[in-house]
């Protein structure tokens, strides 16, 4: 793993359940690659490989529009390091807040 991504989508739809709904799919398909993933309230954390999950970025809004929705915003945080164990992991960097 090289990198991980924070993603937020918000489709602009006129009900929370049509919201809800199309987020519900991006985070489907997200979770189809079989990556370390953590789904929170306001974005999904997905850990890999760069390449993998740029790919997967840039569908994430294309699925939005295809599922019905007029536009999407798309919030997205980045970290990148090419070296060998340069990016925290999820559980790094949030396991000691977990509850038991």
């Amino acid at each position: 793993m090289n990198a991980s991504i924070a993603i937020q989508v918000l489709p602009k739809v006129s009900t929370s359940e049509e919201t809800v709904r199309i987020v519900d799919e991006v985070i489907a398909y997200i979770k189809s690659f079989g990556l370390h993933t953590e789904v929170s309230a306001f974005e999904t954390t997905i850990e890999g490989d760069y390449d993998t999950l740029m790919e997967i970025l840039k569908n994430c809004p294309k699925i939005c529009t295809d599922a019905g929705a007029p536009s999407v915003m798309t919030y997205v945080k980045i970290s990148f390091n090419p070296n060998p164990g340069g990016v925290l992991t999820i559980d790094e960097k949030t396991l000691k807040h977990k509850d038991n």
